[in-house]
């Protein structure tokens, strides 16, 4: 055993559906924009712009089944996103294969300090304090490929205190999952436990504390995160 100088810190590990064990997190890639109706909504043009990235901490992903209201904002807002989880990686993946590489998938919210980031972006400056905060992102149970294939189209839902705030459906993306993954591997070594958050759609909006979401994808069920 090797001889830290510190405690080691914890893994973070995602509970795996149906089973006892657990999907350890490397790291969290998120996409920006990847719903071509949230792009317009967000001020941009979805037609011809590349993919773009930014990226969470594996202890962001929280599957306690609650959202606590961060401090410094006033303004936060839910998005509602299919996560994917690796289970392998590696450089260069061609998109023919990239799915290979997937050991399953999860609902997820991408909780968003919108006032925070707006600043950020004022200044051209990174999105972190607006989007890496901690428990910005509730996660349900991981669903292995093994169980309900691969999601390529199906219904994504984010509901507030029982009204439907984002609907789109998972075709809608602008870049698919095997291009994420190997637009990534161009950049990134990926590996097991990488995961990637693969945007959201129009829609996006603020909760205050009391709200209860209820985020779904078709194929993956649904979870209720009450905010608190």
């Amino acid at each position: 055993m090797p001889s830290y100088s510190i405690d080691a810190p914890e893994v973070v590990a995602l509970p795996v559906a149906n089973t006892d064990a657990t999907f350890p997190v490397r790291r969290v890639y998120c996409i920006g924009r990847n719903y071509a109706a949230h792009a317009v909504e967000m001020g941009h043009d979805p037609d011809r712009e590349p993919p773009f990235f930014f990226q969470k901490n594996p202890d962001n992903l929280d599957p306690s089944g609650e959202f606590p209201y961060p401090p410094k904002s006033s303004d936060v807002h839910h998005e509602v996103e299919m996560a994917v989880m690796l289970k392998s990686g590696g450089n260069n993946i061609a998109i023919a294969d990239a799915l290979e590489h997937v050991f399953g998938y999860a609902l997820s919210l991408d909780m968003t300090r919108r006032d925070l980031q707006g600043e950020q972006k004022k200044m051209g400056r990174p999105w972190e304090i607006g989007k890496a905060f901690e428990r910005s992102a509730p996660v349900g149970v991981v669903h292995p490929v093994a169980d309900v294939g691969h999601l390529s189209e199906g219904r994504i839902e984010l509901k507030v205190n029982n009204e439907v705030r984002q609907e789109g459906d998972l075709n809608q993306m602008i870049w698919k999952v095997p291009e994420m993954i190997s637009y990534l591997s161009d950049y990134f070594t990926l590996a097991a436990g990488d995961v990637i958050l693969s945007g959201t759609p129009a829609g996006v909006g603020p909760v205050q504390k009391g709200d209860i979401m209820e985020m779904s994808v078709q194929g993956l069920g649904s979870v209720k995160v009450p905010v608190t």
